[in-house]
């Protein structure tokens, strides 16, 4: 019994964390689509200090001890948010490793927490030169990645330590739990080439469906568009490419994305007609129904010219896709 309520201890204290991350993931999303991934021009803190310049006094030290730079409390503010919240999950990170390695004999998996914690650990470092290289696309591409990776090993660590029961009469599917592999393989691929969509601020280059504009095969330019070290300038903030390459990239996301909704509906589609309990008919269908919000997301992205409450919550739909997609290759792999 004790040993079971110590299980129940760690499982719920994963929990925290997953919710945790989400809105982490949530809050760097806000933090980078209002643009306040330079609102403070230091790290950890924000101009020297443990919170943000906002009295005059204040703002006139910050300035002078960083010549050139404006402070802006409110862009400021919403880095150090962010910023607060992701310390928070890596303390709880750190504490579910250490509860984990005294629990070893207990059942309890070692490696993913320390995975985890290892991910976290450099994760905090990219959030670090996200700032100190001032934004540079593949590191804000690789914060994102990270912040979503997070969050699906945590997600991965609470499947390990939930009992739960599944079917056994469903041999029809199981084959398929090889074609979910993939489906993670390409859906992690298209997650990242929203990232350097949005570290290259291309977001908005093509304004028409379902591609781009009229004559975009003509303007696509690969020579430097995935260039992953670019040419050392004193900020990357608001892009450095040119209209064809930053075409290109969306173009690529456009594409990838087209690709993404046809394997995860296929994939969906399949297993909910062919399988024979409820449980795997609800998992596709969760996994059919986050695909049909995600998609038409991105669509109104474009339709409406990216608004912030929908551009932040095509973020998380992407990680919650994720997971729905985790969980299912997870349950189809252990079904018998």
């Amino acid at each position: 019994m004790m040993e079971s309520s110590k299980v129940i201890h760690v499982r719920r204290l994963v929990l925290v964390s997953i919710l945790l991350a989400t809105l982490v993931v949530g809050l760097g999303a806000y933090t980078r689509l209002t643009h306040a991934g330079l609102g403070c021009p230091d790290w950890p803190g924000c101009y020297g200090m443990l919170d943000v310049p906002q009295t005059q006094e204040q703002i006139a030290k910050a300035e002078q001890n960083f010549p050139g730079q404006v402070v802006e409390p409110e862009k400021a503010w919403n880095e150090m948010i962010h910023r607060y919240f992701a310390g928070s999950l890596g303390l709880l990170i750190l504490a579910i490793a250490i509860i984990s390695i005294r629990l070893r004999s207990q059942g309890i998996p070692i490696f993913l927490p320390l995975a985890i914690l290892a991910l976290v650990t450099f994760q905090a470092a990219l959030g670090m030169w996200t700032v100190t290289l001032k934004l540079m696309p593949v590191v804000v591409m690789g914060h994102l990645l990270g912040g979503f990776s997070t969050l699906c090993l945590l997600f991965l660590l609470y499947l390990r330590l939930k009992p739960y029961r599944l079917p056994t009469s469903d041999w029809q599917v199981k084959k398929y739990s090889k074609f979910a592999v993939i489906g993670i393989v390409i859906l992690f691929a298209q997650t990242a080439l929203g990232g350097w969509t949005s570290s290259n601020y291309a977001a908005l280059t093509c304004t028409e469906l379902p591609i781009c504009q009229a004559g975009w095969q003509e303007q696509l330019s690969f020579d430097n568009s995935f260039d992953l070290i670019p040419p050392e300038r004193d900020s990357y903030e608001f892009g450095h490419l040119n209209h064809n390459e930053r075409l290109t990239i969306h173009v690529m996301h456009r594409l990838g994305a087209i690709v993404t909704a046809l394997y995860l509906g296929w994939l969906a589609l399949v297993i909910f007609t062919r399988s024979q309990t409820r449980f795997f008919r609800t998992s596709a269908g969760v996994l059919g129904a986050l695909l049909v919000v995600q998609v038409s997301l991105g669509i109104s992205n474009i339709w409406f010219s990216l608004p912030l409450s929908i551009a932040v919550s095509h973020n998380l739909v992407a990680a919650c896709l994720m997971m729905a997609l985790i969980a299912l290759t997870y349950s189809l792999k252990r079904k018998i």
